[in-house]
């Protein structure tokens, strides 16, 4: 299958030590294939993907949410996600017909 959509996000890794606390930032991305959603540890069939939200945060970036059959799955993103939700629906409603 090929790529229709690709959207980056990050997920922020805190080490606190007894004198420090070290703060690393894990660049991720998120696939959309026409038949599923990939992310570095999950894959969400696209019959189980009923919509997707973002809440801005801040002047830039903020919480892309995925909402599944098994729950609401949070990302951090730095970029609006608007295209590549567009996207998602378009492949939805493509599935349906």
């Amino acid at each position: 299958m090929d790529c229709i959509a690709v959207l980056p996000y990050y997920r922020v890794q805190r080490e606190v030590t007894a004198i420090s606390q070290e703060i690393e930032m894990n660049a991720r991305t998120m696939t959309l294939y026409s038949d599923r959603i990939v992310t570095k540890y999950r894959e969400f069939l696209i019959t189980e993907v009923f919509d997707m939200s973002f809440r801005r945060m801040g002047k830039e970036g903020g919480f892309f949410y995925l909402h599944t059959s098994t729950g609401v799955f949070p990302y951090m993103v730095e970029i609006d996600p608007k295209p590549f939700i567009q996207t998602f629906h378009q492949v939805a409603t493509a599935r349906i017909k």
